[in-house]
């Protein structure tokens, strides 16, 4: 897969939060070898990884899930509360995992499978900088509903939502419901660029940050 060099000509920095010193290693070989990225930092636990989002400010955060003092769902929880532009992207060892469903929740930009290719960590990095989820929109919502706790769900239309007009409202649902761009854009007869101004209206009406978070409230507040 051919890399890319962004936009404004600066490297893509990359940072790591993983317990595994070895594991980090290669990690920290692959993003080197790439011309448009620059690694930028490492960590081991959940408290080192909000310091060195706060002093280095990496553009993407890999972040494992499960690690000693401080877990990386809370980490991220933190890095997200203090309004960081760093966009987290989750680390995994399994594919529908609740842990994961819980990193969403609180801000992470998506997830990626510990043994995933190279190739699709690069991809997954550069398409999370680019501001874009990094898995199918179906896969999130198969996560979510699969994992959602029924009892900690919020009941009845939130009041901000009654903001959206008609047709935001129709791509709302089919966004929540795990489509595309592409998908909505072929079912309604809209071009590709008409429906994502609709969903980044929608996201700023509703002061989520991505689609990912999208999917995260249509379940938490029994929308779909």
């Amino acid at each position: 897969m051919p890399t890319s060099t962004p936009a404004s000509g600066s490297p893509i920095t990359v940072a790591l939060v993983d317990d595994q010193q070895l594991f980090r290693g290669g990690i920290r070989m692959l993003i080197e070898s790439q011309p448009d990225m620059k690694f930028v930092g490492e960590a081991g636990d959940g408290h080192e990884a909000i310091r060195l989002a706060a002093t280095v400010k990496p553009d993407v955060l890999l972040m494992d899930v499960r690690m000693p003092n401080m877990d990386g769902i809370e980490a991220t929880q933190q890095i997200v509360a203090r309004g960081l532009e760093t966009r987290v992207l989750v680390l995994t060892t399994f594919d529908l995992d609740k842990a994961v469903a819980r990193a969403v929740a609180v801000g992470a930009s998506g997830f990626v499978l510990k043994d995933a290719d190279p190739e699709f960590l690069l991809a997954a990095i550069r398409t999370v900088h680019s501001g874009s989820e990094v898995f199918a929109a179906q896969a999130t919502a198969d996560l979510i509903r699969r994992f959602s706790q029924a009892p900690g769900r919020l009941g009845g239309e939130p009041e901000e939502f009654a903001a959206l007009t008609e047709r935001e409202r129709e791509m709302f649902f089919l966004a929540a419901k795990g489509m595309s761009n592409s998908e909505i854009a072929a079912k309604e007869f809209l071009s590709e660029a008409t429906v994502k101004t609709h969903i980044s209206r929608i996201l700023a009406k509703l002061s989520l940050r991505d689609r990912v978070q999208l999917v995260v409230y249509a379940y938490e507040h029994g929308l779909l």
